[in-house]
């Protein structure tokens, strides 16, 4: 009788295992005991908006207040989020977890904690868990809305289209005008909200656990995505911000990236008082060491940056937590602040060995989507989001359930009623539910193969009871406190009560959602039907599908984009305006229709229509035969893709106007790559078709139905590719000639006819200042050698060359006592150069090499190859000031000096940065391994 009722959690009701997250414990160690005294009640706003109010000690560290957060949320990644709270001064910080709450909030009943992600991992494939992937994108959500995550209204509406898809499932127009007029996502959106609808009609079929996928993959390539700007000033008083990542330290100018200090590059990071300092460690080459100042609002805010920055760098850069540092016996010096909790890593290996249990359910976002939905795929990956009700329905009241269902009124129960009656399971699985509180549960599986029921059946149900007190109606799910992980009920009793003002049930986790007396015994036999199909060819097939809608989307930015860009602006002269666009929009409009076809035939495979009792249509082959034959009636417009990319690069040379138009227009977002890489990508479709057919024949037995049409598709993209290779081996030598032209300075005449990039990359130079880091470059008639300026845009100055007409190489480690060392003797000079690996040196050897024989094979150098040399050709003992400048100036750069328009992110950045080399056969074998940002093919498919 005087026992307090206990109510079981929304993971316990689906057969999960009751966890109590992530514990930094040792093995064998046990909690401290919580200080016994008065309790004081915290408000947790969650990322759904609601509000949950727990009961903790007074002298309870901030770890127990978030791990009791966690437990509520039944969430085994807790790793990744983060309380924070506005503190006296108003300033948003995180909770120290080790620091007492009372010490921190200071007036709790006068304050709101906030429940939001903290680290955001560099890919959300990283997140094994549903549930976690869920929270990320309600944190996304969250974003768009307050402004913090910006991007173009293109992005936008796909991101919100993911949205209103996880929400209330399948395009229906009537629907979508209503449920956008009722929730405002993002501020003005009655302008994106056509855009929305059309990118919303794209998602047919797609679960919610698949939208909250695709709708981490756009927003994770975003400059914006997880970033908190902190305002400060570089130290010529210029106006920036700082923010921390996952990579390092960002510097923002506006909501621009000007600068970034990767975490390898960081040697130290401090504060003093309003300062912000960052050490970088010297180069290789140099003994100079760059300390960067930056000038914040206050000594708190600098203070709360730093500690930020200490959190990420451990969080994602150690491989466990840092142990603290003895205490001073005298005197503290510095700031004792240290990272507590799991690093990323161990987080990854505890979640990948089996420290939880999976289980298998579906979620029910809102009224609209639970009766939509009922026909869509339920997700395979991990664990969904545990959204089921705290209260249960009797077995006998199954009339009242629906009657409830139908009228759209939530049940009210008590928490006696709690104790009466049972909670059925959505649906029955091969294993027995076990007992929490005398309600059944039973876990939520799908049917899947007697191996893998097999596997399941084998796995250990360990029962562990609860020990946390609930009162109040729950929103996300039950607060769960698990015997290992939490207090014990002795010492400490955690209550979420809900406020006043939050007693409204959540939209998340009403009980009519997620009653199983509203699905029909027809309906789940409609689930069980529906699933997606798991044969290797489906993939394939789907992998065309998601590819062609990326490549349909490059086609667009010429088509559509820069067609009205240049309609705006008179800066273009008529005939290239015709020859470019005449020969692209025959090219767009034939793809849009191809795209349908594919689209509806993985439709038809995928069982979402009755066209199952229409026979044969799990094939590809046909419909690829098909389109292909019609492809080749554009090969006149693929021919001229090389006169297009020629025209247009002296019609920049030529004007002015034109190349600032294109330059502009390039910086513009929609503009992801260089303009004439997009001239490029239908000459590269082809080679992907081609890819794609080989896998699907080789895949295929010969008696299998939809071989012979696999194979004379093959057969014909075949042919299609080998007329057009030589124009794309053209093509491809001449957008790289013109890509690094941009990268260099001094070689004006760099794009000439008869020049051919072979290879670039980083070498050590030897000098009379020992080796220094230099870009090489090399064509087959020259060898340039290059270092990175001091310029806006972080140009590489000529500093030398070397004809290859009757170069000689050999291998000289023993004469320098250099490794991996090499000497290049033209006729006029030589240069003694070093590779950082074995492997490296192979590589320039061997392509040296064929250089100098194909040199040799010619008639000599031809003239205008040789009046295209830089005019300052120097000595390999020269070392002049403008040589060594960069060594020489490094202390003194700010982050303002460093800011490029591109980013830094050309292929020579990347290969200076980490000091390794790339050749044209590379780039050639990137092309053919290109895929949609948006195709997930499991990996066990994969060739």
């Amino acid at each position: 009788m005087g026992e307090t009722e206990q109510r079981p959690t929304a993971g316990s009701r689906l057969g999960a295992q009751e966890n109590a997250g992530i514990s930094t414990l040792e093995h064998g160690q046990k909690p401290p005991m919580t200080p016994p005294g008065k309790l004081v009640s915290i408000k947790i706003q969650m990322l759904d908006d609601t509000q949950e109010t727990f009961d903790i000690p007074q002298r309870a560290p901030g770890k127990v207040l978030h791990d009791a957060v966690c437990n509520h949320l039944n969430l085994v990644e807790g790793d990744y989020f983060g309380l924070e709270f506005p503190d006296h001064k108003k300033m948003m910080v995180w909770l120290d977890l080790l620091k007492p709450v009372m010490k921190q909030i200071r007036r709790p009943k006068h304050v709101v904690v906030k429940f939001v992600v903290k680290f955001f991992p560099p890919d959300h494939a990283q997140l094994q868990e549903e549930l976690t992937r869920y929270l990320f994108a309600l944190q996304v959500k969250q974003d768009l809305a307050q402004g913090r995550l910006t991007c173009n209204d293109t992005s936008t509406a796909l991101l919100l289209s993911h949205i209103v898809q996880s929400e209330i499932g399948d395009f229906d127009e009537t629907i979508d005008r209503e449920h956008l007029a009722k929730n405002k996502y993002i501020p003005h959106q009655e302008a994106l909200e056509d855009k929305i609808m059309e990118f919303h009609r794209n998602h047919m079929g797609q679960t919610p656990a698949e939208s909250d996928f695709q709708l981490l993959e756009i927003a994770r390539r975003l400059e914006m995505y997880g970033i908190r700007l902190h305002p400060a000033k570089d130290r010529e008083g210029t106006k920036i911000n700082l923010a921390v990542a996952n990579t390092g330290i960002l510097v923002f100018q506006g909501h621009t990236k000007i600068n970034a200090f990767n975490w390898a590059k960081v040697r130290k990071l401090s504060f003093k008082r309003k300062r912000f300092l960052i050490k970088l460690r010297p180069d290789v080459n140099s003994s100079f060491q760059d300390t960067l100042e930056f000038l914040m609002a206050s000594r708190d805010f600098c203070k709360s940056f730093w500690k930020i920055c200490v959190e990420h760098h451990a969080f994602f850069r150690l491989f466990e937590e840092p142990k603290p540092k003895p205490k001073p016996v005298l005197f503290s010096r510095g700031s004792s602040f240290r990272f507590s909790g799991r690093t990323q890593k161990q987080v990854l290996d505890y979640v990948k060995e089996g420290g939880h249990k999976k289980v298998q359910f579906e979620r029910k976002h809102s009224k609209i989507h639970s009766i939509r939905s009922l026909t869509a795929q339920p997700s395979e990956q991990h664990t969904e989001v545990p959204k089921q009700s705290a209260r249960a329905y009797g077995d006998n009241n199954d009339a009242a359930a629906v009657q409830s269902c139908r009228q759209g009124k939530e049940l009210k129960a008590s928490t006696e009623d709690t104790g009466q009656h049972k909670s059925p399971s959505l649906k029955k699985s091969p294993k027995e539910g076990r007992k929490v509180d005398g309600a059944v549960v039973s876990t939520v599986e799908e049917e899947e193969e007697p191996a893998k029921d097999r596997m399941q059946q084998n796995r250990p149900q360990s029962q562990q009871p609860s020990t946390g007190s609930l009162t109040g109606s729950p929103h996300l799910s039950e607060l769960s406190i698990n015997s290992q992980g939490g207090p014990s009920v002795a010492n400490m009793t955690l209550s979420p009560n809900l406020s006043p003002d939050a007693k409204q049930s959540s939209p998340l986790v009403s009980p009519l959602l997620n009653d199983p007396s509203c699905i029909r015994a027809d309906d789940e036999e409609e689930v069980k039907r529906k699933r997606f199909p798991t044969e290797k060819a489906y993939f394939m097939a789907k992998e065309v599908a998601t590819t062609e809608r990326t490549y349909l989307k490059d086609l667009e930015v010429i088509t559509s984009w820069f067609q009205s860009a240049v309609s705006k602006e008179d800066c273009m002269p008529e005939t290239l305006k015709n020859l470019i666009f005449s020969n692209f929009e025959p090219l767009h409009k034939f793809h849009t229709g191809f795209l349908k076809e594919i689209e509806q035939r993985l439709v038809l495979w995928e069982g979402r229509s009755n066209a199952q009792i229409k026979g044969d249509y799990q094939r590809i082959g046909d419909v690829m035969l098909k389109n292909i034959q019609s492809m080749k009636q554009l090969t006149v417009h693929l021919r001229k893709h090389n006169e297009i990319l020629m025209e247009l690069e002296n019609g920049i040379k030529n004007s002015r106007k034109l190349e600032t138009f294109c330059r502009d227009f390039e910086l513009q977002k929609v503009c992801y790559l260089p303009l004439n890489t997009f001239l490029l990508r239908p000459l590269h479709r082809l080679m992907h078709y081609k890819q794609i057919m080989e896998r699907l024949c080789k895949h295929y037995p010969p008696s299998h139905i939809d071989f012979r049409d696999s194979r004379a598709a093959l057969a014909e993209i075949s042919e299609m590719v080998a007329q057009l290779h030589g124009n794309m081996i053209k093509m491809e030598n001449f957008q790289k000639l013109h890509e690094l032209k941009k990268d260099l300075i001094g070689m004006d005449n760099l794009v000439i006819p008869g020049r051919e990039f072979i290879r670039l990359g980083s070498l050590s130079k030897l000098s009379g200042k020992g080796l220094q880091q230099r870009m090489f470059f090399l064509f087959n008639d020259i060898l340039l050698y290059t270092s990175r300026g001091l310029t806006a845009s972080n140009q590489f100055k000529v500093h030398g060359h070397l004809p290859l007409y009757g170069m000689t190489m050999e291998e000289s480690e023993e004469e320098w006592g250099v490794p991996h060392c090499l000497t290049l003797r033209g006729q006029h000079q030589s240069i003694v150069v070093a590779a950082s690996t074995r492997a490296e040196m192979d590589k320039w050897t061997e392509d040296i090499q064929m250089a100098i024989d194909l040199a040799e094979k010619s008639s000599g150098p031809a003239p205008e190859l040789l009046a295209s040399s830089p005019p300052d050709n120097k000595s390999p003992d020269e070392t002049t000031v403008d040589q060594e400048s960069e060594d020489d100036l490094s202390a003194s750069r700010t982050s303002l000096e460093r800011q490029s328009p591109h980013r830094g992110n050309t292929t020579v950045h990347v290969c200076w940065h980490r000091n390794t080399s790339v050749s044209m056969i590379d780039f050639s074998v990137a092309v053919e391994k290109i895929l949609s940002l948006s195709v997930t093919v499991p990996p066990y498919l994969l060739d």
